[in-house]
């Protein structure tokens, strides 16, 4: 039985009907709260602009973001560690036998 959960989720003042899994409602609610956040911040500080603006800026502003996180995380490292302790037990393995 898939555990379901239909909600409405309100982004720069237009309702959108979703239906998520119970696990994700509180990340997509804090999501939508973050939108909702930037657009109002948008919206006191640039009065000229509509709605769209503010949507298409606050998107960027995340994705660059995103971009930035993921340019940082790099797993190099951690696969050069592995492989480090891969050959350290091969050679150990390689004496006991």
């Amino acid at each position: 039985m898939e555990d379901k959960l239909s909600i409405k989720v309100n982004i720069a003042d237009r309702y959108y009907p979703l239906k998520i899994d119970r696990g994700d409602e509180e990340k997509i609610r804090k999501a939508a709260k973050m939108i909702n956040d930037k657009v109002l911040q948008y919206k006191q500080r640039y009065t000229d602009k509509d709605v769209q603006d503010f949507l298409a800026m606050a998107a960027l502003q995340y994705v660059i973001k995103v971009i930035e996180c993921e340019t940082n995380f790099e797993a190099s490292p951690v696969a050069d560690e592995i492989k480090d302790l891969n050959e350290e037990l091969d050679e150990f393995f390689k004496r006991v036998n």
